[in-house]
């Protein structure tokens, strides 16, 4: 696709980085058929080549509305299309430039809209806040309307935790949310890890991947939140940590953009560059570690389970199989469901800014989970993204980390 810039935009790195990716785009459309927007509104402009025309004619000079940004607003950034594509447009990457421009260029959002985003921003990356917050929802659970219960979670009783030291060390990313939502995902997490002979080391100054302000468009904010991160890692990098492990897809696929993200930085392009070189998600460490994982947990039958693959993992990361595979390995039989390359519309904070679409995306994901687990008599279903876990609550089947089935082993 060719795209002539705008003068204010030929030497800017923004406008280079378009004219790049869509340089890539030949109009051919396979983006549309597993779109969830464009599947569910069949409208050109909220799938993936309508949008990108869109950012082309940004690019081009064209003034954009309130129209355009509500259609870039839409998107899940659930990056099934980058997988779909035959000629590797780079999509996500487009949107974050197409969705600064477009913020930058239309009137403000109504005050309702800033409010909203705002706190978003404010808050779930803060854990000091978020925590303080569910746990006052907690107490007024019981009172609350059924969707804003399912996004607060009851408390799980916490283990103890390992303390011996191994000669294998690795750092993890403990999340803004996931401590208060759901502590034990990180717990489960170490003890696995401990079971094999890996130790975990907790580095309390990191903080937000940054993924949530940045697709809020905060863009500086979320690279501020990026670089706090390499701050506290370094000292560790440098001591000689094997990787940096990753129990929630969607801030691995953020911090394995750190590189990219912080190419132009002079003071972090390189260690930007390595932390995202170091970053793995929790299912190739195991995936890794597989013959240790069966000699420590066995791999007689267990109870089987149903998987939900996060976007972020399948799409964004491009990792799959893997979590089958550590699971089967250890005797756990998994099963897919139908429409498991499709996004289940958690998506970040999609939830709380497109609330009705996100529902309607949960509702027919629920659906074919629980078809699943009737088929194969599964009671549980699992994930590897804390948002997914939490969009996902039900009172039919629990969702679950998939590290934590592993946990339920130990002794």
């Amino acid at each position: 696709m060719e795209t002539k810039l705008a003068p204010h935009l030929i030497n800017t790195p923004d406008g280079i980085e378009a004219r790049r990716i869509l340089g890539k785009c030949v109009h051919c459309g396979f983006c549309t058929a597993t779109c969830p927007t464009y599947q569910l509104l069949g409208d050109e402009l909220d799938g993936p080549r309508g949008r990108i025309y869109l950012i082309k004619q940004i690019a081009e000079g064209q003034t954009p509305s309130e129209k355009t940004r509500s259609h870039l607003d839409r998107c899940l950034t659930c990056r099934n299309c980058e997988t779909t594509c035959p000629s590797g447009v780079e999509y996500a990457k487009l949107l974050d430039i197409g969705r600064h421009w477009v913020e930058e260029k239309t009137p403000p959002r109504s005050i309702s809209e800033r409010t909203v985003r705002f706190l978003l921003k404010e808050t779930l990356t803060r854990p000091a806040v978020f925590n303080t917050a569910m746990a006052i929802g907690r107490i007024a659970r019981p009172v609350l309307p059924s969707p804003l219960q399912r996004k607060i979670p009851l408390a799980a009783p916490t283990k103890l935790q390992p303390t011996q030291a191994h000669q294998r060390k690795v750092l993890m990313l403990e999340g803004c949310v996931q401590p208060g939502m759901l502590p034990n995902i990180n717990s489960a997490t170490i003890r696995v890890l401990d079971a094999i002979q890996i130790q975990v080391i907790r580095t309390a100054k990191a903080g937000c991947c940054g993924a949530l302000r940045y697709h809020l468009n905060d863009q500086k904010g979320g690279l501020g939140d990026a670089k706090q991160n390499i701050d506290a890692w370094w000292p560790h990098i440098e001591s000689g940590v094997e990787a940096i492990v990753m129990n929630a897809s969607g801030c691995g696929v953020m911090v394995k953009d750190y590189g990219y993200l912080l190419k132009d930085c002079p003071e972090y392009s390189l260690k930007a560059k390595t932390v995202s070189a170091l970053c793995k998600d929790l299912s190739e460490i195991l995936f890794d570690n597989q013959a240790a994982l069966v000699a420590k947990f066995g791999n007689t039958p267990k109870s089987g389970v149903v998987y939900h693959p996060p976007c972020t993992l399948q799409h964004g990361q491009q990792i799959r199989g893997k979590v089958e595979t550590v699971l089967q390995h250890l005797g756990i039989q998994v099963r897919l469901c139908n429409d498991s390359h499709i996004c289940c519309g958690s998506a970040g904070t999609y939830s709380i800014t497109q609330p009705t679409l996100s529902e309607q995306l949960r509702q027919q994901k629920l659906n074919h989970l629980n078809a699943t687990c009737e088929t194969v008599s599964a009671k549980t279903i699992v994930s590897a993204n804390v948002g997914c876990i939490a969009h996902l609550q039900q009172e039919e089947n629990p969702v679950r980390h998939w590290v934590e089935i592993i946990d339920d082993l130990l002794i």
